[in-house]
């Protein structure tokens, strides 16, 4: 199998999609049978910084140090288990040491797969006004919905504030739920749960949309790939 290398940024995300891979590699492979796994996190303030002072080509040069890094441990292919920061990843792929899986485009394979045509989006407010997933899903036939700016700057506080060091408050539950409920109400067929800290706080049960996990569906795509 291949040597999965996870550039992690924030930790609880980083931790979901490793022991995503962990758990679910019995199910992929056999019992007590799983890729060999690194995960190198650089401090999270070199990548939340820059990002909030839209340096994104600073951005890309830190992921490429942790690229390097996992590739002289001997990864074979590297994912990234935080959507934001994939808009620093695209101009770096050439000059990667090693082939990406991209976060986005595993969340635009399932909602095709499951025939999902509208899909609203949550995530960092960067991610929501940037161009990750459009770039990503528009051209797979998937039409994307986002809350507004007052609700994205919302969403956003939520997850620096409370999200990215575990704190799952019953209060935000209810809030992102409200929202969900307005994407439905716009004819959405799913929404995309694309940080990788909403699926510790909104689970399938708790959405009255399909989910789309962008976390754990990076994590089965890297075992898929680990696994070819």
């Amino acid at each position: 199998m291949k040597h999965i290398g996870i550039v992690g940024v924030s930790y609880e995300g980083a931790a979901l999609c490793y022991r995503t891979i962990i758990q679910e590699s019995k199910d992929f492979f056999s019992p007590f049978n799983n890729p060999e796994v690194t995960l190198h996190n650089f401090n999270m303030g070199d990548y939340h910084f820059p990002s909030e002072e839209g340096k994104w080509d600073q951005v890309s040069e830190t992921i490429l140090r942790s690229a390097h890094k996992l590739a002289g441990i001997g990864a074979d292919f590297l994912i990234c288990p935080d959507n934001t920061v994939h808009v620093s990843i695209d101009p770096i792929i050439e000059r990667s040491p090693l082939p990406w899986l991209h976060i986005a485009e595993e969340v635009g394979r399932e909602a095709v797969a499951r025939g999902y045509t509208r899909v609203g989006i949550l995530g960092t407010q960067p991610l929501m006004e940037g161009p990750v997933y459009p770039r990503k899903l528009e051209p797979m036939g998937i039409e994307l919905k986002f809350p507004d700016l007052a609700q994205r700057q919302q969403v956003h506080k939520h997850i620096v504030d409370e999200l990215i060091y575990g704190e799952m408050r019953p209060e935000t539950r209810r809030y992102f739920q409200s929202l969900i409920q307005q994407f439905a109400e716009q004819g959405c067929d799913a929404v995309g749960l694309c940080c990788t800290e909403i699926p510790l706080l909104i689970e399938p049960h708790d959405s009255v949309l399909p989910t789309l996990d962008s976390t754990r569906l990076l994590a089965r795509a890297a075992l898929r790939y680990a696994g070819n």
